[in-house]
């Protein structure tokens, strides 16, 4: 199957924010997709482009910002991928929910490799994956699944999680690797080498973690879909600290800590991507200029904060200015 590509033109929006600590001017971009593209998670690349994980269509997409040139390689049969990081190789891997595989596809050639789960898992509803300090790639499974693939042999492990729900996944600075359970409501650590899971409970019952990411203190940020906000965890002090949204008190989604610290959520009910600053404690919101966003997931490069408007098949870019 070939890769299809055509090029699109960006639409940009500016906001202009005005805090108590100094003055910050933002520049949002918005890129029309193809009608379908349904952008699920992203992942930017060191090139200057960006992977996007295609679900309702199959494909891996490709997006050249400097060019509006847009990319789709299908992932084969049945595919239907959810999750798209750049691992240490620069190649992206996918959680591919369709074909019930950790999925990799050559940068340069195109050519799509699958890493199948055990049989014991035939259908582990794939999410998330973050690679740890040893190159290994953890991933999760809704139907309650979580596991590891080692891009060295080819080797797949995969363990049943204590509760169905899990979701998002991060790798701390220190090598420590933990995921968050929405329908199970916790967050865990585990177990590297034996695939164990410590649980830990939420600040307030039946909040629903979402997504978590690491700061470079290995501090863990929480999205809170049933409640609304974000939570930090200290590891270390075993501690909760909860932030609201401005306006919002559910529908958190996303959450993704940037080079500098600062912390980015999704929040659906307010069809904005609001950003945190831990040291002020304040958020600014950088609302769409479209109604439905749903943005799923963000990642990041510095200087440059992008997610997947899957109800507007856009991408998304915040940009410092």
């Amino acid at each position: 199957m070939k890769s299809i590509a055509h090029s699109l033109a960006p639409a940009v929006v500016a906001f202009a924010c005005v805090f108590a600590a100094p003055a910050f001017a933002a520049q949002a971009s918005f890129y029309q997709l193809p009608s379908g593209a349904f952008p699920h998670d992203v992942a930017p690349a060191p090139d200057g482009t960006v992977w996007y994980s295609g679900q309702q269509r199959g494909f891996l997409g490709r997006f050249d910002p400097k060019t509006g040139k847009n990319e789709e390689i299908p992932l084969g049969p049945g595919a239907a991928p959810h999750g798209v990081i750049v691992g240490p190789d620069g190649a992206p891997w996918i959680t591919e929910g369709g074909q019930n595989a950790i999925a990799r596809v050559d940068p340069k050639t195109r050519q799509v490799k699958l890493f199948p789960l055990p049989k014991e898992f035939p259908y582990a509803n794939l999410n998330t994956a973050t690679f740890d300090k040893k190159g290994i790639l953890w991933f999760t499974g809704q139907s309650g699944v979580h596991g590891r693939v080692d891009p060295a042999t080819g080797k797949v492990d995969a363990w049943k999680s204590p509760r169905s729900g899990t979701y998002g996944i991060t790798s701390t600075p220190g090598g420590d690797v933990w995921f968050a359970s929405l329908a199970g409501d916790y967050i865990g650590k585990i177990d590297t080498a034996t695939g164990a899971v410590a649980m830990v409970d939420p600040p307030r019952k039946g909040s629903g973690p979402r997504r978590i990411w690491s700061d470079s203190q290995g501090k863990l940020w929480v999205s809170f879909w049933n409640t609304g906000g974000i939570g930090r965890y200290d590891p270390e002090a075993k501690s909760w600290k909860v932030y609201t949204m401005p306006k919002s008190r559910s529908g958190t989604y996303a959450v993704y800590v940037d080079d500098k610290d600062r912390v980015w959520a999704t929040d659906w009910t307010a069809n904005s991507i609001q950003r945190f600053d831990p040291t002020t404690e304040t958020f600014e919101t950088f609302p769409s200029d479209k109604r439905g966003a749903s943005v799923r997931q963000m990642l990041g490069r510095p200087g440059e904060l992008w997610g997947g408007e899957s109800g507007n098949d856009r991408l998304v870019v915040i940009r410092d200015q």
